[in-house]
């Protein structure tokens, strides 16, 4: 494993950040513990990519409050598309949108 970062999902919505890095601790440093609220997942960043494999080893598809957690490196994140498919965000602007010609 290259990173530190863990995606942990399938969480219960009731788990905050301090039970998550409670149940992390067992296998090394936990830099730090983010839930994003109401969507059963968060991310967990380890002190080494040793520990963090450790965890993931560890707790991949095990229960935590009646929920079989889902845990993988985290990916960093992707540029959102609009509706539009282009990348920027909003509707129009510069790159995109409507395209009117005055005559």
């Amino acid at each position: 494993m290259e990173g530190k970062k863990l995606y942990v999902g399938n969480l219960p919505y009731s788990t905050n950040e301090s039970q998550l890095s409670e149940l992390f601790s067992s296998y090394g440093e936990v830099v730090s513990a983010k839930i994003i609220e109401n969507k059963g997942f968060g991310f967990v960043e380890m002190g080494t990519s040793e520990e963090a494999q450790a965890a993931l080893d560890a707790l991949n598809d095990t229960e935590f409050d009646g929920r079989t957690m889902r845990i993988d490196e985290a990916r960093p994140m992707q540029p959102r598309r609009d509706f539009g498919g282009n990348r920027s965000g909003g509707f129009g602007g510069s790159s995109g949108g409507f395209n009117r010609r005055r005559f």
